[in-house]
């Protein structure tokens, strides 16, 4: 069984990493850093770093890639619409590759930035900066439309689909989310539970996507409540989810 777990990176990344116990073999998704990988293969001597995936372009994504693959070899997986240093294998929309023995499907996810990706397999969704714990990615590249389309993309995998998303964010997030929804019950248990998690210095992460969609505004924009105040918020009948998503962004990038 793979297991994954998570290599802190900066202040506030994370780099996945997924171990396959019988082979040795593992692999890195977003290694914005080398040093953190590095490290971990010197400290677990005999393991093989064999896959590097990667989401989207982004420096902090993609800074330790070409270290790595020069110390390891490692097969490097890419967003084709992007420029991905030490880029082996393009990935389109709807590709699916095999690492570890785990298939993945590749899913486009724009928005954040406009060839981002995300990687899904049966239970695990790495989807880097699209989708966080409580909130969603800024809109640096794509339009409003493209990234409420990507996120509830997402949305439709099923509930019980674990979200490992590469930032540290769950507490920002959240108290966004209760300024939007402050009588939303799920969203209150939420924040003490991620506040109690963060006092002890421990990860908020992996989420999961029925927690998402009782808690994350950005997966929300049908639901009444979250409309009325999309509609307060700019003074205007958000009649689309499209509309109202822009509208909840727009307040975030300002929050």
């Amino acid at each position: 069984m793979i297991q994954i777990s998570a290599l802190p990176a900066f202040t506030d990344n994370y780099i996945w990493l997924l171990q396959e116990p019988q082979s040795r073999r593992c692999a890195v998704v977003d290694p914005g850093d080398a040093a953190p990988v590095l490290a971990w293969l010197k400290q677990n001597p005999g393991w093989t770093l064999s896959d590097i995936l990667v989401t989207h372009h982004h420096h902090d994504h993609v800074g330790g890639v070409e270290a790595l693959k020069r110390v390891s070899g490692a097969t490097v997986y890419g967003p084709a619409h992007e420029t991905i240093p030490a880029r082996d294998v393009a990935l389109q929309d709807n590709q699916r590759i095999s690492v570890l023995g785990w298939d993945f499907a590749v899913y486009a996810v724009p928005g954040h930035t406009l060839g981002h990706i995300a990687f899904y397999h049966p239970g695990v969704l790495f989807c880097g900066d699209t989708l966080f714990a409580g909130g969603c990615g800024r809109l640096f590249e794509g339009t409003p439309a493209q990234m409420h389309a990507s996120l509830q993309r997402l949305a439709a995998l099923p509930a019980d689909t674990r979200v490992y998303c590469t930032h540290e964010y769950t507490q920002s997030n959240l108290r966004f989310a209760q300024a939007v929804e402050p009588d939303n019950a799920d969203i209150a248990e939420r924040v003490e539970n991620v506040n109690r998690l963060r006092a002890r210095g421990e990860i908020t992460l992996p989420s999961n996507l029925a927690l998402e969609k009782r808690t994350n505004p950005f997966l929300r924009t049908a639901e009444t409540s979250v409309k009325q105040k999309a509609d307060e918020r700019n003074g205007r009948d958000n009649r689309s989810g499209d509309e109202v998503f822009a509208s909840l962004r727009a307040w975030k990038d300002k929050f």
